[in-house]
């Protein structure tokens, strides 16, 4: 058995995209910073966070809806941003925007993303985000925020713990870069995945669809160094709408933040592919939101692998959650059909963790 129907958890999506997946591409979305041990904390961490079963409590009618910012998304989770997504499968970001669509959850517009943002916010029906990198002088990112406020976003999430891409040696070791390019060693890879390859040359290498002017171009090994809370006051100025900070896992940054004006904040440390000595963000997330009080929007992505992740989440305080590579792999493992089967599958087991512990709606805290 194959495909979506072989998609029974995280686990499953993973190792069908592992297989299907062309070395370089897998490893890609699959690794993290130096030795992985970044990650490895946060999945222990994660895994560690005890749920307490409750008895006789009436959680038939159990509601998964939660809101975020002005709407309630009908499943508890949306979508991170994540670049270059059409590597895992042509058309992967359209597929996640009609998902974002379907369920009315946020979708995470990469500035690296291979569809632009003005395709994908009219196939999320308006229910995207624009993720924003700072990079060289800023003349780059501001003239994207122009873009995205023309395009109809009213969101922007400005991705804030990228100073400097971090060392990820299994990129490296595929010899990885953004734009796409090949090589004697990536020739002999796509043509050891065949499937994977000729699907991808009929339909067109992935490019930065955000990207096509002539002259303006992006350099996904440039500086973003410069980056300071002068540059976030002015994109305050700038932007008018939802301003979310992501990439935080410090209280002292989280408090400035609030204070600086910003919307939102996201709990992240970008998958574990920056800082190998990062600590575990799902333990950040609860720091941050007894510094920050309870009303105040609180977004965490990183480390989510299953429905019972995701209540670990909101009981340590989250808001609303993301998923990232894990809907990149259900697409690779079993295209469309597999990111419909994965969200349903962890939107199942919400519900089953929350009628095991006598809830019936999110969020809800620990304590």
């Amino acid at each position: 058995m194959g495909g979506a129907n072989a998609i029974h958890d995280y686990a499953d999506a993973r190792r069908l995209a592992r297989r299907r997946l062309p070395w370089m591409v897998f490893d890609y979305i699959d690794g993290a910073a130096g030795n992985g041990v970044a990650e490895a904390r946060n999945l222990a961490a994660l895994r560690d966070i005890e749920l307490q079963p409750r008895v006789l409590v009436n959680v038939r009618d159990r509601d998964l809806s939660v809101p975020v910012f002005d709407h309630a998304g009908l499943v508890p989770f949306g979508i991170s941003p994540m670049g270059m997504c059409n590597l895992s499968a042509p058309g992967a970001d359209l597929m996640l925007a009609r998902m974002a669509a379907r369920h009315q959850v946020p979708l995470g517009v990469s500035t690296v993303a291979s569809t632009s943002m003005e395709t994908l916010i009219s196939a999320a029906e308006g229910h995207a985000w624009f993720q924003l990198y700072f990079s060289g002088d800023g003349s780059g990112t501001a003239r994207l925020v122009d873009r995205a406020k023309a395009a109809g976003y009213r969101t922007l999430v400005m991705t804030l713990d990228v100073p400097e891409v971090g060392r990820r040696p299994r990129e490296l070791r595929r010899g990885f870069k953004m734009p796409f390019r090949i090589g004697p060693m990536q020739f002999i890879d796509f043509a050891l995945h065949p499937r994977w390859s000729l699907t991808t040359l009929a339909a067109g290498a992935p490019s930065l669809a955000n990207f096509t002017e002539p002259g303006f171009e992006f350099d996904r090994t440039e500086s973003r160094a410069a980056a300071d809370w002068d540059f976030l006051k002015r994109l305050r100025d700038q932007w008018d709408g939802n301003l979310v900070a992501k990439g935080v896992t410090h209280v002292d940054d989280a408090t400035r933040l609030k204070a600086e004006g910003v919307d939102a904040i996201q709990v992240s440390s970008h998958g574990g592919r920056q800082l190998d000595a990062a600590p575990p963000p799902i333990l950040s997330l609860r720091a941050i939101r007894e510094a920050v009080g309870s009303e105040f929007p609180l977004f965490y992505d990183t480390g989510l692998r299953s429905g019972e992740d995701v209540v670990k989440a909101y009981m340590m305080g989250a808001s609303f959650v993301f998923f990232g590579r894990a809907m990149q792999f259900a697409i690779a493992g079993g295209g469309e059909a597999g990111l419909t089967r994965f969200s349903e599958l962890i939107t199942e087991e919400v519900g089953l963790t929350l009628a095991q512990m006598g809830r019936t709606s999110l969020p809800c805290t620990l304590g």
